[in-house]
């Protein structure tokens, strides 16, 4: 195994034992008890246009996997605003991803957190949060927040473990849709993707 390899197994490694040590100590705010793979957060970002100039919101990237994701799509790092509410991992966010926006703050207050960076229209929402920990009027109330700062048809990107959305789809005010399932994670997931009606 090369040297490289060999810090690139170490990083993971690192990240593995630091969502499990988050994850114990904030099971309602570490949605997972290891970071998302490499297949599904390679599906999360391939719903983002790396050529529109507006902003991509990122709620709860943890250690960055999703972030990296987006990166590696094209997505220019001053574009990318992440919100994070784990002191610890914004550090590690900072230091990571050099002009990538590290907001530490409370995604479920969408406007109050991104007052001041994004006041104008987003091109997307990619979401890690674990929404089924929250109550179901207040993931709505999330969803219609973030939805309302996109144009039509433009998504808000969720990802889940649960074989229903995390928010059912309201005809004529969003729609839902989803992604087979990734069953190289562990565990299996899926994408849900939130839109306005154009």
């Amino acid at each position: 195994m090369s040297s490289i390899e060999k810090r690139k197994l170490k990083s993971a490694v690192a990240d593995e034992v630091r969502f499990l040590c988050n994850w114990m100590g904030r099971p309602l705010t570490t949605g997972a008890v290891s970071p998302s793979g490499r297949a599904l957060t390679k599906l999360m970002a391939s719903f983002v246009d790396p050529a529109d100039p507006r902003p991509v919101v990122e709620l709860g990237p943890g250690t960055g996997v999703v972030t990296k994701a987006l990166l590696d799509r094209g997505v220019a790092p001053e574009r990318l605003v992440s919100i994070e509410y784990n002191p610890d991992f914004c550090a590690l966010l900072r230091k990571r991803f050099a002009g990538v926006h590290i907001i530490e703050g409370d995604a479920y207050a969408l406007g109050e957190t991104l007052k001041g960076t994004v006041d104008g229209e987003i091109s997307a929402v990619v979401s890690s949060l674990p929404l089924f920990t929250r109550p179901a009027e207040m993931r709505r109330a999330l969803i219609l927040e973030a939805l309302d700062r996109m144009p039509p048809g433009r998504p808000l990107i969720q990802f889940s473990y649960a074989l229903v959305p995390p928010v059912p789809a309201e005809p004529g005010r969003f729609t839902v849709e989803h992604t087979h399932w990734v069953v190289m994670n562990l565990p299996p997931a899926r994408v849900w993707l939130y839109r306005r009606p154009a």
